[in-house]
């Protein structure tokens, strides 16, 4: 029971008396149950009259008849004007009949005598209305999706904002355009703060369950093993009575981001992409990581960078030495100044230290009395405590329990949420911290570069999701220029919504690689080298390295779940950044660009549309970014095959065209 008020009373006008409302008085409950959250009121009196029952079923697939029955109308109900404030008076003129085919219980006692009572699932729940401020005593009524309205519910006793809390831990509610007292229900249930929850962790049939009824959280909410779920569950359980066919698979994922719209040619601004024959794919090698040599070679005496783009591009095709991330990551973040001194780096450091640990007093000096009280923050420890055990302890770095990594990971994060409290802790922060605070090998360091981390990502866990719905349609555009063929496959098999990408996108590949590459791999995209948005083309990249295999094989919805997951910790990092790059390039060369693509990669205007009537002018194609950009850095290098080549180091004092 996740909440209990007594004193929740009916006001029914079947009295005697038409001037003076019947009071019945009831308790009312929130049961989570193992699958579902039940809202139920029960009369306190079992002495009332047993024909007024309203029940509704179970989940949204039971089917309910309202039915008028001559001896219970209301002798007013018909005069009633339809403005009235209290729509419980309706009541009396229903009785709840069930059709035979429907699977929900009504309440019952033993005598099988049914009461004045009603339950209903939250997923059945589509609205909740209030009463207006001083109007008496505090009431609400309950509409369900089928448009029926359960009998206001009076808070004789205190009000119902607690019941209003209660709701909001499983349903979203936000408030109707057209009225304010109306609270509409959102059907993503529950919002990314639950995003790491192992779905492994409970039976498969349940969660196939719960997937259908709440898509949002079961697939958005606990994305880390989406995809492992799905498929364990369909292999721990009989195919033949708890399969799901992809297509009903794929209706619910569609569900999980409300508002997401790909390639369908009615959302506004949406850009038809034509064909458009990229060219070949150049050959792209990279070089070895950054040394500390050349680090030094570009300061002056004072410690400024000297060269910025060229020491860019350098991270770019090679990324670092391990010895050199502990500095350099602090400008790739920005927590540095790429153009401040040495001295004026340390002024910073001695303020951010004090900074840093006054917030970290503040949730340390709060005692256990007064967190018992601030439900935000005792939910944001809790969460934190989760994430850090569940911590990669695959590096050393978090070995043991008591390990002083895990504890440093922790009070960050506990910091992090005294320093943005209103987004505080989501669950999968820690899998962005974790590499950071590994290579700065300090507290104060690892918060400010992670706070600079989070600056970029913070959409993509903030409750409405938004990032991540531009993201995937951002990508959907990117993959449909680069082979439309694939994607019409995709399409064609329920997963054109590009939903196996989520994880990628939402923690930047930390689950897909290893702890070492994912360094690597952070490092090149800080760059924020070849284009904006580089990650989505290492995205694409994957995606296309997977192509032939997953179209060969003619693979399904479910196939496809389960060969992206699979992928994790199998690619080859040096392979897919010499693709993307080799992608970006191939559509930087493109003079036919569309519009949408330009804008994803942040590039200048300077397409020639299909829909151009400007002729072959090779004018009109000036590229903001040229492909002969990282030519001139010679030294050795790893081509997409993996093979390496070596060649002279090309001087520091070489000038560069920045991207």
């Amino acid at each position: 029971v996740a909440y209990e008020q007594e004193g929740v009373f009916i006001h029914s006008s079947c009295g005697k008396n038409d001037d003076q409302d019947n009071l019945i008085a009831g308790v009312l409950r929130v049961i989570e149950k193992e699958n579902e959250v039940i809202v139920d009121w029960r009369p306190s009196d079992d002495t009332l009259d047993n024909s007024n029952i309203l029940c509704a079923g179970k989940d949204s697939s039971s089917v309910v008849e309202w039915t008028q029955t001559p001896k219970e109308k209301s002798p007013r109900g018909a005069d009633r004007p339809s403005s009235y404030e209290a729509e419980w008076d309706m009541v009396t003129t229903v009785s709840f009949k069930k059709k035979p085919h429907s699977n929900g219980d009504a309440t019952t006692h033993a005598n099988g005598e049914s009461k004045w009572s009603f339950l209903f699932s939250l997923t059945d729940l589509k609205s909740v209305k209030q009463n207006k401020e001083g109007m008496g005593w505090s009431y609400l009524v309950f509409c369900l999706k089928d448009d029926v309205r359960l009998p206001a519910l009076h808070f004789h006793h205190g009000d119902s904002k607690l019941l209003i809390k209660c709701l909001e831990k499983h349903v979203v509610l936000s408030e109707s355009p057209q009225d304010k007292r109306i609270l509409l229900v959102n059907s993503q249930n529950k919002s990314l703060s639950q995003s790491f929850e192992n779905l492994l962790d409970e039976p498969s049939y349940g969660l196939l369950q719960k997937l259908k009824k709440d898509p949002y959280t079961a697939t958005m909410g606990r994305f880390s093993k989406v995809t492992n779920y799905i498929f364990d569950s369909f292999r721990l359980t009989d195919p033949s009575t708890h399969r799901r066919p992809p297509s009903e698979m794929a209706d619910f994922l569609n569900d999980a981001i409300p508002g997401l719209k790909i390639n369908q040619q009615e959302e506004p601004g949406f850009e038809v992409i034509t064909r458009i024959d990229l060219g070949k794919q150049p050959e792209v090698s990279r070089r070895e990581p950054v040394t500390a040599e050349e680090w030094t070679k570009n300061m002056d005496s004072e410690g400024r960078i000297l060269n910025v783009d060229y020491i860019k591009q350098l991270i770019f095709k090679g990324g670092l030495c391990h010895t050199l991330r502990k500095e350099a990551w602090k400008f790739l973040l920005g927590y540095f100044p790429w153009n401040s001194t040495k001295e004026e780096r340390a002024n910073l450091q001695k303020r951010k230290t004090d900074e840093y640990f006054r917030m970290k007093l503040q949730w340390k000096s709060v005692s256990e009395e007064q967190e018992k009280r601030n439900s935000r923050l005792r939910d944001y420890r809790s969460l934190i405590e989760k994430d850090v055990n569940r911590t990669d302890r695959t590096n050393k770095f978090y070995e043991g329990e008591d390990n002083p990594g895990l504890i440093l990971l922790h009070d960050i994060l506990m910091t992090y949420c005294m320093y943005d409290f209103d987004l505080g802790y989501v669950q999968g922060m820690s899998d962005l911290l974790s590499p950071v605070l590994y290579v700065m090998e300090n507290e104060v360091d690892a918060f400010w570069c992670f706070v600079s981390y989070m600056d970029q990502m913070h959409q993509n866990f903030e409750e409405q999701m938004q990032g991540m719905k531009t993201q995937l349609i951002q990508l959907s555009t990117l993959l449909r220029l680069l082979d439309s063929g694939f994607c019409s496959y995709l399409e064609s098999q329920d997963s054109g919504y590009l939903y196996f990408c989520f994880r990628w996108l939402l923690i930047r590949f930390k689950r897909e690689f290893s702890f070492q590459d994912i360094l690597r791999l952070w490092e090149v995209m800080w760059t924020e080298l070849p284009c904006q948005n580089f990650h989505l083309l290492l995205c694409c990249a994957i995606l296309e390295s997977e192509k032939q295999q997953i179209m060969e094989k003619h693979y399904g919805f479910n196939e496809i779940l389960k060969h992206v997951n699979e992928l994790s910790m199998k690619i080859d990092v040096e392979f897919i950044l010499c693709k993307a790059e080799a992608i970006s390039m191939q559509m930087m060369n493109c003079k036919e660009l569309p519009q949408a693509v330009s804008e994803i990669l942040g590039l200048e205007s300077r397409s020639v549309t299909p829909d151009s009537d400007t002729g072959d002018d090779d004018s009109a194609a000036v590229l903001s970014c040229p492909t002969s950009l990282y030519q001139s850095i010679t030294a050795p290098v790893t081509a997409a095959n993996g093979t390496r080549e070596s060649s002279q180091q090309a001087p520091e004092t070489q000038s560069l065209t920045p991207a």
